[in-house]
């Protein structure tokens, strides 16, 4: 495993915005001509206050090296910031495009806003961190939840 980490680390310390990336997983798998790495089991990826897990993570990188998409499957997590906020999301497919900070969650999503303790549902969720815009969809005419608390002013 220190393997894994030594070289998920060397492959990514040049990341977008200089952002230190650690990632760490069970099994690792390089290929230099399609450009993609494959972490496999209990992978970990730690991007400054980011945090993706999943039982499985494919990176894409461009010709330069840098990663251009993370693909995580199967029981993926993510906890991030977003406006200052923290937020935990959870769906079956996770994408994360750095150059934009796009990720989107797709079946089975679901997004927390911790503090205010907002709940989001849908088929398909899209957050843009650098904006601090989430879309929701329910696809296929499934619906959309949203769950907030208000408080009661009457007394």
């Amino acid at each position: 495993m220190n393997y894994v980490k030594c070289v998920a680390l060397c492959m990514l310390s040049t990341f977008l915005y200089a952002a230190n990336v650690e990632v760490t997983a069970d099994k690792f798998f390089a290929d230099e001509t399609k450009r993609i790495s494959v972490f496999d089991g209990n992978v970990k990826v730690l991007k400054e206050s980011d945090k993706l897990t999943a039982h499985k993570v494919t990176i894409n990188f461009d010709e330069k090296k840098q990663p251009i998409r993370y693909i995580a499957t199967g029981d993926a997590k993510v906890n991030m910031t977003m406006n200052e906020k923290k937020y935990y999301g959870e769906a079956e497919k996770m994408t994360y495009e750095p150059a934009t900070s796009i990720y989107i969650l797709e079946k089975k999503a679901f997004l927390h806003d911790i503090e205010t303790d907002k709940k989001v549902y849908g088929d398909y969720i899209r957050v843009e961190q650098l904006n601090g815009h989430y879309v929701v969809d329910g696809k296929d005419g499934n619906p959309v939840k949203f769950i907030f608390k208000v408080e009661d002013t009457k007394k």
